[in-house]
């Protein structure tokens, strides 16, 4: 697994995505030192994950597709957009003395820190490729995940928020002011509606499982401050699947969002919710998360110009987890669907 990556041709229409969508340019960000962050024996976090969505991009014949993307460690300015100095302090110091749990679920090896960087930057990466017109959109296999990382505080697998990071690079690099996260990830992504809870500039919006881990995410959660109303937090029940979750997204993101109308679209793509998944008790199928991007794609049409950039949060099941990046890289694409 020492390479990785491709990249296909598209153009989003400003205002609406064709039924048939004609080919799009899609980006991919991989790199192999990103299987070398070992959070311990057993843990469901694994570099296995990521070897299974590359080998099925590959036996499909899509990472010939895709436009390779180069990951580079990010700039420490950028982390300290979204994290505490202390914090970025404490978790060199820490990584020193590896293998080291920051959490019962969040274990360091000697190189996770470096490995989360580059993650990062491989998330940045794609955002300038984007914005440069290389690609049309992007998706990053990346790993350690991130959307649980706190302010101060390692959570849940996640050592640096990646989307956080992300959203302030959009809009201080290159001046867009209205951000939109997506969030389908089958757990609530705690740390990232943290870092933008009073803040209007960027719009929260959050499917999950309801109660689960990390136990927030509220429907009354809305925001604080001049940010009220720029959180919207769906909990849903065990058991939810592919039509309820769609439903969702048509009757609460896209009203919400022509409202917000967002300039760039960050998707914390966690694939946990899958019906096969181990850590939790979603319905989802590869199908429903191909209808989720093509309405988030909808969106990004229609507003951003088609500027997406997608990064793997969750997913625990090796072959729900390929299969439904598939489906997922292929909607992107607008090129067919085929994920049996």
């Amino acid at each position: 697994m020492q390479h990785i990556i491709g990249f296909l041709l598209v153009s989003l229409s400003l205002f609406a995505l064709p039924a048939e969508a004609d080919s799009l340019t899609t980006g991919f960000v991989y790199h192999p030192d990103y299987l070398l962050h070992d959070p311990g024996a057993g843990h469901p976090e694994r570099p296995a994950r990521l070897e299974a969505i590359v080998s099925r991009l590959q036996q499909r014949s899509l990472l010939d597709t895709l436009h390779t993307i180069n990951a580079q460690s990010v700039d420490h300015a950028w982390l300290a957009e979204v994290h505490t100095e202390a914090y970025l302090s404490h978790l060199e110091q820490a990584v020193k003395n590896a293998p080291v749990h920051l959490d019962p679920d969040t274990g360091l090896s000697s190189d996770s820190v470096r490995v989360a960087k580059l993650a990062s930057g491989g998330v940045l990466a794609a955002i300038d490729a984007v914005m440069a017109g290389d690609v049309d959109n992007a998706f990053v296999a990346q790993r350690p995940p991130g959307h649980h990382a706190l302010p101060d505080r390692a959570m849940g697998f996640c050592l640096i928020n990646h989307v956080a990071v992300a959203a302030r690079y959009v809009q201080k690099k290159y001046g867009l002011r209205r951000i939109l996260i997506v969030d389908w990830d089958v757990h609530h992504g705690n740390g990232t509606e943290h870092m933008f809870y009073a803040d209007p500039s960027v719009f929260y919006f959050s499917t999950h499982q309801s109660p689960y881990y990390p136990g927030t995410g509220a429907a009354t959660d809305t925001g604080s401050g001049d940010g009220i109303g720029f959180t919207l937090n769906v909990p849903l029940p065990a058991g939810t699947g592919d039509a309820n979750l769609m439903r969702v997204f048509e009757t609460k993101l896209v009203p919400a969002m022509e409202a917000f109308q967002p300039e760039f679209v960050l998707i914390s793509a966690g694939f946990d919710a899958h019906r096969d998944d181990p850590l939790a008790a979603f319905e989802l199928t590869a199908e429903g998360y191909s209808e989720l991007t093509r309405i988030v794609m909808e969106i990004a049409a229609k507003f951003a110009r088609g500027r997406i950039v997608s990064l793997l949060e969750g997913g625990y099941d090796l072959d729900a987890l390929a299969s439904s990046v598939e489906a997922h890289i292929r909607t992107l694409s607008g090129g067919p669907e085929e994920t049996n």
